[in-house]
């Protein structure tokens, strides 16, 4: 019974697929978040989302990646370079990559929006869709646009899929991206700190709302090439 009762809360999370994350996230995110992963240049929130993919993937949910930062070729090569291959998952349909460029971005971003969503909607079996980044999009768009497109998202949590949306921090005006933080479940944090003599990255999990275990709040990590996101004991980060 034990074992039934683990593999359904399982099945009701996304997850990491890295434990320690995981835990820090209150056992990972609730199926139907709509979730805001904000922070720095080079915090880490693109290899977040990577491991996200990946966790998805092993579970056996389909994802939909809309991304302005890698075309589907170097997303694979990325995340094939942390050790979080997806090249046969892609093969097989479970994972799609649809590549924002910038350029076309700027010349209609309203239309992007509705691309994505028209986009997340059609594919109704997918339970995970991830959007890194909105940076180009909110820098050609208008406040009301954008708390529109949240609004929208939110009807499609509300039918069980998960959305993660992702932006640099600097990109959003603080009075948008408070109420932004409002409107989501879950709300993820990276930045890039001074520990001592070195830089660390650092995530904050602000809310995970509906997590089936008590949530972390900080937690320290280092990317490393074969291994992704390795988590760094506090001690040895201020080392």
């Amino acid at each position: 019974m034990a074992n039934v009762e683990e593999t359904e809360t399982k099945k009701k999370i996304i997850s990491t697929g890295h434990p320690e994350i995981d835990k820090k996230l209150g056992g990972g995110l609730p199926i139907g978040s709509l979730t805001l992963i904000e922070g720095q240049s080079d915090a880490g929130k693109s290899v977040l989302c990577q491991q996200m993919i990946w966790g998805s993937l092993k579970s056996n949910y389909k994802v939909l990646v809309f991304t302005s930062e890698n075309s589907a070729k170097s997303l694979v090569k990325q995340m094939d370079s942390l050790g979080l291959g997806i090249l046969d998952y892609m093969l097989l349909g479970k994972v799609k990559v649809y590549y924002m460029r910038p350029s076309e971005i700027k010349v209609n971003a309203t239309k992007t929006f509705d691309t994505i969503l028209d986009t997340v909607g059609k594919y109704t079996n997918y339970q995970l869709t991830i959007l890194d980044s909105l940076t180009p999009i909110v820098s050609n768009t208008n406040d009301g646009e954008l708390l529109s497109y949240f609004e929208r998202c939110k009807t499609y949590c509300d039918q069980n899929r998960t959305i993660i949306n992702v932006v640099h921090t600097y990109a959003v005006n603080n009075d948008i991206l408070i109420r932004l933080r409002s409107a989501c479940d879950a709300h993820l944090k990276l930045t890039i700190e001074k520990i001592g003599d070195k830089l660390v990255k650092t995530l904050e999990v602000a809310k995970v709302r509906g997590a089936a275990q008590t949530t972390g709040n900080i937690v320290t990590f280092e990317i490393e090439p074969e291994v992704g996101m390795k988590i760094m004991p506090l001690s040895r980060a201020k080392a």
